[in-house]
């Protein structure tokens, strides 16, 4: 299973919200190569680590692909910069985020790409869509579900589903 998550707290003209942002940038995924399987709903979240900037809208696919991962991240880092994304600072605003979370339970970790996302267990915006779409999955290294990895997150990270 190949997981990628999607999030913005920018909007990238011609979108007006964030949330348009992020469902373009989903509807793009087939023109380079990522045919989307399942696609969680839309979750509002704060940022991690908090600050003062806008909320993030997420969401989390699972999808199909050819690539092998370090072809897929790519795409998916150009695909981010065609949205305007720039990253100069570490943890801004950005106006898209997409994250190779896990390509088929590979284990990878080199200075460009770790599989699985090393962040991806401590993150209720992660893990709430995730377990939405696939709470059976189960993360490469730990052996939990998403559920079980949902469950054992400590209070805080402040997340909602928003309406359809």
């Amino acid at each position: 299973m190949i997981l990628i998550g999607i999030g913005s707290n920018l909007a990238a003209p011609p979108a007006r919200t964030p949330l348009e942002t992020a469902a373009a940038a989903l509807a793009e995924l087939p023109g380079i190569g990522v045919q989307v399987i399942r696609c969680s709903g839309w979750f509002l979240s704060e940022p991690v680590p908090i600050s003062d900037q806008p909320w993030f809208v997420n969401s989390v696919a699972i999808v199909a692909s050819e690539m092998a991962p370090a072809a897929l991240l790519h795409r998916l880092l150009t695909l981010e910069a065609d949205f305007g994304r720039t990253r100069a600072t570490p943890n801004a605003a950005r106006t898209l985020d997409l994250d190779l979370l896990d390509h088929d339970s590979c284990r990878c970790d080199t200075a460009t790409l770790t599989l699985p996302h090393p962040r991806l267990h401590q993150r209720r915006f992660v893990l709430g869509p995730l377990s939405e779409i696939a709470p059976g999955w189960r993360h490469p290294h730990l052996g939990l579900s998403a559920a079980e990895l949902l469950a054992r997150l400590p209070p805080g990270q402040k997340v909602r589903r928003l309406a359809e």
